[in-house]
């Protein structure tokens, strides 16, 4: 089931939490929705599950509406919100009862439905536990369970891995893919590798607008603006040097890769590696690396987003 999200725009007193975004999600896909705290990712996400109502624009489910159609657009999604309120006091079997009972699965079928939940979210070696006794872990699976009880066409997650240790992390993340060969999965995280290592598609947005759509590899084709070298040099005045040179566009320290190393960023279209190795032999530096850096999704999410706040 597809998503259609057209001109979409909150308000809340003089503010614009989301400010007239369009996107579509296809069946099947899973969309990574990335942005700072305060971007609108939560109210969106808030907006297509029908948890709150938007001020202008439109959501469609396969032609189903938010506004005209919301009890059938509830039916067809599951949602997991960030802070995942679960019913500590409850048995895992009782809340997972309640949550079906709550989204219209039949009495008779429920007991099937819980046993499935059970095994595709793994929670097996805990189900006999109050959800009160589960590590964090075990909750986030728990919330992932009744997000997925009444078998819903389109999966919401916000933040879903918020609070993990790395090992329960990478088990969400498989849970994630797994269930995304079956459903269409929009989901908000904060971790980026996560994000690269999860989704097909990422969205960015900063303060309510959207910046940036495609995958992984495309955004960093889009957004580059430069290409970007490590350089180790041994010598005086290596940055002033460096800067000086016309196809130069920024240089920052690369403490991190050894004393004298740098970061250069080289205008669109140019090749300085030439002028650089010219200028270390003019200069007497010792050149002692030159190589072409790939841009990280970080990379990509940081200029994308301080860019739009420069506006």
């Amino acid at each position: 089931m597809s998503i259609t999200v057209e001109n979409l725009t909150k308000i809340y007193g003089s503010q614009k939490a989301v400010d007239d975004i369009s996107f579509q999600v296809k069946t099947g896909e899973i969309l990574g929705f990335l942005g700072p705290n305060g971007a609108g990712k939560s109210t969106t996400m808030k907006i297509i599950s029908c948890f709150i109502s938007p001020t202008k624009g439109s959501v469609q489910l396969d032609g189903f509406d938010i506004n005209k159609h919301s009890e059938e657009v509830r039916r067809r999604i599951g949602y997991l919100p960030e802070n995942n309120p679960l019913y500590t006091d409850m048995s895992i079997f009782d809340y997972l009862h309640m949550s079906a009972a709550l989204q219209n699965v039949s009495e008779k079928e429920i007991p099937d439905r819980i046993k499935q939940m059970v095994d595709v979210c793994g929670l097996g070696p805990e189900c006999h536990k109050n959800i009160n006794e589960l590590s964090k872990g075990f909750r986030q699976r728990v919330g992932l369970a009744q997000a997925l009880i009444h078998d819903p066409d389109v999966l919401i997650l916000d933040e879903p891995t918020t609070g993990l240790d790395p090992n329960q992390i990478v088990e969400i993340r498989s849970l994630i893919k797994e269930i995304g060969k079956e459903k269409t999965v929009m989901l908000s995280s904060h971790i980026l590798k996560e994000v690269e290592a999860t989704c097909d598609r990422i969205l960015i947005i900063s303060k309510g607008k959207l910046v940036a759509d495609g995958s992984t590899e495309e955004l960093k084709a889009r957004s580059s603006g430069t290409n970007r070298l490590l350089l180790q040099i041994e010598g005086e005045g290596v940055k002033e040097g460096l800067l000086a040179l016309d196809s130069v566009a920024q240089v920052t320290p690369a403490d991190e890769h050894g004393k004298g190393s740098w970061f250069v960023d080289i205008k669109t279209g140019r090749d300085s590696r030439k002028e650089i190795f010219r200028l270390c032999v003019d200069r007497d530096w010792v050149l002692l690396q030159l190589t072409p850096m790939q841009s990280s999704l970080e990379d990509v999410f940081r200029k994308l987003t301080i860019q739009s706040e420069d506006l």
